[in-house]
């Protein structure tokens, strides 16, 4: 059995017998811990009562996170003509259209978030078996395709988020930076949970929140209590 490093050791100690706590207890516990030589990553995992295999309970949206990410976002927008212009001036890391097809059908990806025009999607549907799996694929129900190409290229850099349920009904994503301070990592928190709620589908059963997980990039989780994450939690 390999042998745990002085850090690793010290984190693992510290998280035990932490099951179930506040956000704030959770927060400052993760925070503190965070003691590699970079700015790790907050994220937060939240277990949830559905079954993205069926169509009526599948969990999809996007929320923009009061403080940001910390994290910057390149972004990719297929568009032409004076959409493409508009996504060049709003900040768009690379702007194209059968030219940034080839691009990633070649298997070159340099960005985190893409965006297309309604005109572009015959060709980035082509893309589907390169940018599905990476949650990579436009779509207008999280505002990924879309005529208002500078509003959307603001937002991804801005610090909004996607999220999406996996097979397993498990919802993931950063909510920030280590070097946030407690306050501004729970606004962020409580923002996100609120919109992974409100995206709640109809054919939900029994209990849609289960588990909530917090947990920096290298270090371990701890389970947040899922009363406090949502404020329902009783004095």
């Amino acid at each position: 059995m390999a042998k745990l490093g002085k850090r690793t050791k010290a984190a693992r100690e510290a998280f035990a017998g932490k099951e179930d706590i506040s956000v704030q207890e959770a927060i400052a516990l993760v925070k503190g811990n965070a003691k590699t030589k970079f700015d790790e990553t907050v994220e937060i995992a939240m277990n949830l009562g559905v079954d993205p295999r069926h169509a009526d309970q599948m969990v999809r949206g996007v929320v923009s996170l009061p403080n940001g990410t910390g994290k910057t976002v390149r972004v990719a927008v297929f568009a032409r003509g004076p959409k493409a212009e508009e996504a060049q001036a709003a900040g768009a890391d690379i702007v194209g259209a059968e030219d940034l097809m080839e691009t990633v059908q070649s298997g070159k990806i340099e960005f985190d978030r893409c965006i297309a025009t309604p005109d572009m999607m015959p060709i980035v549907g082509r893309l589907g078996k390169v940018l599905g799996p990476r949650n990579l694929m436009p779509n207008p129900k999280v505002g990924t395709v879309t005529m208002d190409v500078t509003e959307a290229v603001k937002a991804a850099k801005g610090g909004q988020v996607q999220f999406k349920a996996e097979k397993n009904g498990v919802v993931h994503a950063g909510i920030g930076k280590a070097s946030f301070d407690e306050a501004k990592l729970q606004e962020n928190l409580l923002a996100f949970v609120d919109a992974v709620s409100k995206a709640k589908p109809a054919g939900a059963k029994g209990a849609y929140m289960k588990k909530i997980s917090l947990s920096s990039t290298m270090g371990p989780g701890v389970s947040v209590s899922v009363d406090s994450a949502t404020g329902n939690e009783t004095a």
